[in-house]
């Protein structure tokens, strides 16, 4: 096995735009929402773009090389991750999404918890994540019908590199001037609960169903580990996925695990990834798999990094542990 990049696939969007081309080489005609990079859904799947499985449908090497690509303890019928790129150019619509019970039960498919990674954001831009203290279900729902859930949303100014976690159950709006990196449970189900009157389908019910307005949306600080030619930061960490951030300066090393595959997804800068037998050119806009049975590895460059992966949470929380205590 070796590390394994991936054709983009475009979606356009109403709310799209073509900011995207600072990333992409291959960008298609019309105004492109979204780019997704690791994929492995019935509504997109991802093909390898390099290597020997140039041209093979990711759900297939799964199929092919089952532990030594994704792991010993990832399932091999159900990808568990999603990764893509996101450009807003106007608000997307307001929605939230269902956990794991709900979305199994309901749509035959699993819940979605994600987190966004602004990797570039204008002047002003600004994300909705949750509401403002003290609305209640009656409000919220008068709202809607009413046309007013602007007024009790939490909107929050962003900029480069903020990070945000949202649960399922969030209510949630990524708004115009964005580029967005988001990491997410392998589910596309989206219930709508607000679109600026532009005639699509809204999910008020589902929605009513699934969304905990005490839930908050707070920036990630993390936890910031500084090493010889890179940091290390720690900012999300839950059942679903942990996302860390890397700042390479010039290098860092590590080995695969083979219980689990790695993501990386380059948001600043270019470099080179190398491994024993080869080496990937690396820059912004790019992820890369990491293999269960890759070995060790190495970037080596200018860059910034967001690796992401399905964690033993308590392997992890040990890890952290022993930053912590030095």
């Amino acid at each position: 096995m070796y590390p394994l990049k991936f054709y983009s696939i475009y979606f356009k969007k109403i709310w799209g735009g073509r900011e995207l081309e600072a990333y992409k080489d291959d960008l298609p005609a019309g105004n492109i929402g979204e780019s997704w990079d690791v994929a492995c859904h019935e509504d997109g799947t991802s093909v390898i773009a390099n290597g020997s499985y140039k041209d093979m449908a990711l759900d297939k090497l799964i199929e092919e090389k089952g532990d030594e690509l994704v792991g010993s303890k990832i399932e091999k019928d159900r990808f568990p991750l999603l990764l893509k790129l996101i450009n807003s150019n106007d608000k997307l619509s307001i929605q939230v999404h269902p956990d794991d019970d709900y979305g199994y039960r309901v749509e035959n498919d699993s819940g979605k918890t994600e987190a966004w990674y602004v990797v570039d954001a204008k002047e002003g831009a600004e994300l909705i994540v949750g509401v403002k203290s003290g609305c209640t279900k009656e409000e919220f729902k008068k709202a809607i019908e009413e046309g007013t859930l602007e007024e009790y949303m939490n909107k929050i100014k962003i900029q480069k590199g903020d990070t945000y976690f949202i649960q399922s159950g969030l209510i949630h709006a990524i708004c115009e001037g964005a580029i967005i990196a988001e990491i997410q449970q392998n589910s596309n189900t989206t219930y709508r609960v607000y679109d600026y009157n532009r005639g699509r389908e809204i999910h008020v019910d589902k929605a009513l169903d699934v969304v905990d307005l005490g839930l908050e949306g707070k920036k990630r600080v993390g936890l910031k580990l500084e090493k010889e030619g890179y940091s290390k930061t720690y900012l999300c960490l839950a059942k679903e996925f942990s996302l860390e951030k890397y700042e390479v300066r010039d290098k860092f090393t590590e080995s695969s695990d083979p219980e689990r595959f790695y993501i990386f997804t380059c948001v600043e800068g270019q470099g080179t990834l190398s491994y024993n037998g080869g080496s990937e050119n690396v820059k912004s806009g790019e992820s890369v798999l990491i293999p269960a049975a890759l070995g060790e590895y190495s970037f080596i460059g200018n860059m910034v990094l967001l690796k992401s992966y399905v964690p033993d949470l308590e392997k992890v929380e040990k890890e952290i542990i022993q930053v912590i205590k030095g």
